[in-house]
């Protein structure tokens, strides 16, 4: 009885010191693997063309505003070295007999004096869209921004009845007046 005593304290021991133990140390670190992004071909925003009929100083005119991406133009990168390809616009503003009244091409050249250094050297002509006809007014709004992003300034352009197109940013937000009323509201 003696021994088996001593043989299961003996065994008793045997797992304590083995559970004190050091445990084996793993050379096997777990971490995402680093890969580094490389640039793709150049990427273009797609060609698009939109034609629209409107009533303007009691005449109707078509405004006809395109797109299309310019392997011409300067390439644009971004922090990864991707490369996008810059756009040109051709806005024309036609009478209903056909008449061209105003027609021009627009590139970001034509807008770097209400840019930025950042947005001159990063961004892309991304839009030029017809916005409204006012008094002696035709307007529209354009944006360069940073390519892939939500960055970018906004710009409006307005064509006078004397065929004169000015530019500016566009300062104003397009949120609508809020009704007193509701900012008492908890």
């Amino acid at each position: 009885m003696k021994q088996i005593l001593y043989i299961v304290s003996l065994a008793a021991v045997a797992v304590v010191l083995a559970a004190c133990g050091e445990k084996k140390k793993s050379e096997t670190i777990i971490a995402p693997r680093v890969v580094k992004v490389v640039p793709k071909e150049p990427i273009r925003m797609q060609p698009y063309m939109d034609e629209k009929e409107v009533s303007w100083i009691g005449k109707t005119y078509f405004v006809t505003v395109s797109r299309q991406p310019s392997d011409s133009l300067p390439m644009v990168k971004d922090e990864t070295g991707q490369k996008f390809v810059d756009n040109v616009f051709r806005l024309t503003v036609s009478r209903k007999d056909g008449s061209v009244f105003y027609s021009h091409v627009f590139t970001k050249k034509a807008l770097q004096q209400y840019l930025d250094d950042d947005f001159n050297k990063t961004g892309v002509f991304e839009g030029l869209v017809f916005d409204k006809a006012e008094g002696d007014y035709l307007y529209f709004g354009a944006s360069v921004g940073h390519p892939q992003s939500d960055e970018y300034i906004p710009l409006v352009f307005s064509l006078s009845r004397m065929g004169v197109l000015s530019i500016k940013r566009d300062t104003q937000m397009d949120n609508p007046p809020e009704d007193k009323d509701e900012e008492n509201l908890p």
